[in-house]
């Protein structure tokens, strides 16, 4: 069950929504490392999985946006992926290595645009011995899927109203965070989440005005694309 009436204690975290996109194209491993030298604690990348079954770093269904490739993701083999993009969608692997190894590790925030995804990546982060250092977001659907596959999983519930998601579905998920879209973050709806023993993350807030209002608001975790303007308000 989710803990109710203990207010959570944990660091801020700055969050680099799919690394630092502009700098460097989203979701990429100069991206990552960008995001990483910028100060980020945290890295967010969305995982979706190929036509043979391998976890990749993109957020949309296809490759169209980014690539120029109308081609759904699980339409094509990891090798097909990797040919019509130059290499530049990296597979899991290469990104988890990527922040999990060296001095400059961060935490890894793993969004599941597809539930379907949710098993090979917790699989995944498991071999790298990464269950530490891992958390997942995404819908109550996705959510489920990670908690069959790791019921110890950190998790934070995306959630886009200001109606609270329902004790039963809190009880299910086991979430530590609630995840809200940044217009909807209060400083009451930072309290009452605190009250019920959850953490609040924000999500995509690149203005500092935004970024400065959610702080004083009280929430624990910013995600931005712009992690350089959240790391210089935050305190040295």
């Amino acid at each position: 069950m989710a803990s109710r009436g203990s207010a959570p204690s944990a660091a801020f975290t700055a969050v680099a929504h799919r690394g630092d996109p502009y700098v460097h194209r989203e979701n990429t491993l100069p991206s990552i490392r960008s995001a990483m030298r910028a100060g980020a604690g945290a890295v967010e990348i969305d995982v979706r999985l190929t036509r043979d079954g391998v976890p990749v770093v993109v957020h949309d269904a296809t490759l169209k946006r980014l690539w120029g490739h109308d081609r759904p993701v699980r339409e094509l083999t990891a090798a097909q992926v990797r040919e019509v993009t130059g290499g530049g969608v990296p597979l899991l692997d290469e990104a988890l290595t990527t922040m999990l190894s060296g001095d400059g590790r961060v935490r890894v925030m793993i969004d599941l645009p597809d539930a379907s995804a949710a098993h090979t990546a917790v699989t995944r982060v498991h071999e790298h011995g990464a269950a530490e250092q891992v958390y997942y977001c995404g819908g109550p659907a996705a959510l489920h899927a990670v908690r069959r596959a790791d019921p110890a999983a950190e998790t934070a519930l995306t959630w886009t109203t200001l109606a609270p998601p329902r004790p039963v579905l809190l009880d299910g998920l086991r979430p530590r965070w609630l995840n809200y879209r940044f217009g909807l973050v209060s400083r009451d709806l930072v309290d009452r989440a605190h009250r019920d023993g959850l953490l609040v993350s924000a999500w995509t807030a690149d203005t500092r005005w935004s970024m400065s209002r959610l702080l004083r608001a009280g929430a624990d975790s910013i995600t931005t694309n712009r992690i350089g303007t959240l790391r210089a308000l935050l305190p040295r």
